[in-house]
């Protein structure tokens, strides 16, 4: 098993957009870049777009502790959802397959297999359950 080290950096402060994967004014399918969430009230650099491999995921650590969980869908747009699984407790999400249902890309949980729309973080086997998303961009 191979192990990575991302370092976050912290940034300018993010325009107010609502809590959504990448939205049309901050594109996230860029081939090359760094990638950037927001988190608290800046814009946190997580890595370099060439790092991350299409249909796999990395686990983030944010400077407060939180973790995201970092996709690179198989049609090169990047996505980032909180890294807990809300059903355990286990911070797992980014080992997670991805795929679509009804065009609407998801991270399957490797435990107990929840799906969790990447765009909204709304499970789809529970609607009374989500994980939190992050705006993304690729700069």
């Amino acid at each position: 098993m191979t192990t990575a080290t991302i370092t976050t950096t912290r940034q300018s402060t993010p325009s107010a957009t609502p809590a959504t994967s990448a939205t049309p004014d901050t594109p996230a399918t860029s081939a090359t870049g760094a990638v950037r969430l927001a988190h608290g009230d800046g814009w946190f650099t997580v890595c370099d777009r060439g790092l991350l491999t299409p249909g796999r995921g990395v686990s983030v650590l944010l400077p407060d502790g939180d973790q995201a969980a970092v996709f690179l869908d198989r049609s090169g747009r990047v996505h980032a959802v909180g890294n807990r699984d809300p059903f355990t407790g286990a911070y797992v999400l980014a080992r997670g397959l991805l795929g679509s249902a009804g065009g609407r890309p998801f991270v399957a949980s490797p435990l107990l297999k929840q799906r969790f729309d990447l765009a909204t973080g709304a499970c789809l086997d529970d609607e009374d359950v989500s994980v939190p998303v992050f705006t993304v961009r690729v700069e």
